[in-house]
């Protein structure tokens, strides 16, 4: 499809390319006009009608929207801002340079310039940033006849229609009504008479990750969000909550390999941001391996004296490090989810334990087998490498499990407890364990 656009593009085929656009799915649009080049862009989307240029709009990254930007005149800006839902455009803005904001906001109407202020007063990963306020609001003696009327005369601009919210006249949240309910039920019953009066709600001020887990929880399409005095301010829906959770996927695995999260595509980045989003957590992970070197120094002569059992160093480190990544990798898992809590931690210690005796008590007979049949290293070097890695592997798997959940406890994300953190700790207790068995068993 990119390259039959691009050689219709070639060929100024305009009405073939406009029609051959107008018949794909806006999402699909985005993506080809993002790879186009950029000389290009602005022509191929001046091809696409007026609703279907909006849509595709939202769906662009925010490099190829400021592209468009620059080579829109103002009528074209207006007319691309008025089709924008007013949570869109606080997306926007907030992607944007500030020339490019200013340009954007002067040719905004005043009315939903005032909304878009509103909403940038929130916090940043509150739930008063993600609303949007299009929503269709009903009173409680509306008949479902007045119901229909006024979600004619008003839904047009509303981000979804089918969830309807009830409100006093102080537009206080009282309960919801579905169109289901409203097709369902004779038309001259009352909205208290079929409301759902159990309402699911969040706070302006509400965690915007946590707004998105209720939607996974509750299989809401939209969540009404409150302010301090329960008054209904706007509503949250399910593709922005998807994004959060793409968003916050995608940071945690990031954090979980020591990389500062970024908002940027990997191949919209350049070589020095990429640099600076990974160099700090190297240098600080460099500085903190050289604990494994002191201690391997420290132990220099008992080394010496039996020195194969260095050979068995990098896999008992190795063997610690995967088994803790392991561990941590499957409790951030449970705490994201909301499966684990401070207050189970006995019960994962436990479980961990548990686990742990059972994966090093498998790896080292079948390491002990390796080690007299095929090493030939004796019984007390193999006694000491396999006892280690029991040792080691409990270790590693109790530090994975719980360091995660001390730092959700104490403010931290638990990502940043992930392999690169716990690689290092356990490397450290891995070596200390294996000298502190060695002096035992072999008297070094």
């Amino acid at each position: 499809m990119y390259d039959e656009i691009l050689e219709l593009l070639g060929k100024k085929n305009y009405r073939e390319l406009k029609a051959l656009l107008s018949q794909m799915n806006e999402a699909d649009i985005a993506s080809i006009l993002e790879e186009v080049p950029e000389e290009a862009l602005p022509l191929l989307y001046r091809l696409l009608p007026k609703e279907l240029a909006s849509e595709v709009f939202v769906n662009m990254e925010s490099d190829a929207q400021e592209i468009l930007i620059r080579a829109f005149s103002d009528t074209e800006l207006r007319e691309v801002i008025d089709e924008l839902y007013v949570d869109d455009a606080v997306d926007l803005i907030e992607e944007m340079p500030a020339t490019v904001v200013k340009r954007i906001l002067m040719h905004t109407d005043p009315e939903v310039r005032k909304s878009i202020n509103d909403i940038l007063k929130y916090p940043e990963d509150s739930a008063g940033s993600l609303m949007t306020i299009e929503y269709v609001d009903l009173k409680k003696y509306m008949t479902v006849d007045d119901a229909f009327t006024r979600i004619r005369r008003t839904g047009v601009d509303k981000e979804t229609i089918y969830v309807c919210y009830v409100t006093d006249e102080n537009r206080k949240l009282l309960g919801l009504v579905t169109v289901k309910d409203l097709l369902l039920s004779d038309k001259s019953k009352k909205m208290f008479e079929i409301m759902e009066t159990n309402v699911i709600s969040v706070n302006t001020l509400e965690d915007k990750e946590l707004v998105a887990e209720k939607f996974q929880k509750y299989d809401m399409l939209a969540i009404p969000v409150v302010d301090q005095e329960d008054r209904l301010v706007g509503i949250v829906t399910f593709d922005d909550a998807m994004d959060v959770l793409q968003e916050e996927n995608t940071e945690d695995i990031e954090k979980m390999a020591a990389i500062t999260p970024t908002d940027k595509p990997y191949l919209r980045m350049s070589v020095f941001e990429t640099w600076k989003k990974r160099i700090p957590w190297l240098l600080l992970l460099m500085v903190s391996a050289t604990f494994t070197g002191k201690i391997i120094t420290h132990f220099e002569k008992a080394l010496q004296a039996q020195i194969v059992l260095t050979s068995f160093i990098p896999m008992l480190m190795d063997t610690g490090g995967n088994c803790g990544g392991q561990s941590s990798v499957t409790i951030i898992r449970g705490l994201s989810l909301g499966d684990i809590d401070y207050r189970d931690i006995f019960k994962v210690i436990w479980k961990e334990f548990r686990v742990a005796f059972w994966c090093g008590l498998t790896l080292a007979v079948a390491n002990f087998a390796k080690l007299m049949l095929f090493d030939k290293v004796g019984l007390l070097v193999s006694a000491t490498v396999c006892l280690t890695m029991v040792l080691t592997i409990i270790f590693a798997k109790l530090v994975g499990s719980t360091l995660p959940i001390f730092a959700k406890r104490i403010g931290f994300d638990p990502a940043v407890m992930a392999s690169p953190f716990i690689t290092t700790i356990v490397d450290a207790i891995s070596l200390l364990v294996y000298f502190r068995v060695a002096g035992i068993i072999l008297g070094i």
